[in-house]
């Protein structure tokens, strides 16, 4: 697997960015239709099982497109998006989690999302 400067990571993370919005409301869409077509709730104004459907697959289909780009995704709810890097000859992982304004934190690859820390 690839490496990504920050810069890279970045402007990868910009470039990805309608797509990180398009999976968070199809995420919104199908937690509402799920519960829909379960019987959990009433009806969904959103439709029922082929809608249902029709987001998983689309939600498939962003993901698949996220995955390709080389990052890493490590969590959907909220989304957790590791760059892997290199900073300071240490292997680490630049880190987007869903509401951060930029991309601007790392961890190092043994310690995980708990070791996060502010970019130098």
């Amino acid at each position: 697997m690839g490496r990504f400067t920050l810069g890279e990571a970045r402007q990868m993370l910009n470039s990805m960015k309608p797509l990180l919005d398009e999976f968070v409301g199809l995420r919104a869409d199908a937690t509402e239709l799920g519960a829909a077509v379960s019987g959990a709730t009433g009806p969904s104004a959103l439709g029922g099982v082929p809608e249902f459907k029709a987001v998983q697959a689309r939600m498939d289909d962003v993901l698949t497109k996220i995955c390709a780009t080389g990052v890493e995704l490590k969590g959907f709810a909220p989304l957790l998006v590791d760059f892997p890097a290199e900073l300071d000859g240490a292997d680490v992982l630049l880190c987007w989690l869903e509401g951060d304004p930029e991309l601007a934190w790392y961890h190092r690859l043994d310690l995980g999302f708990a070791g996060r820390r502010p970019l130098p």
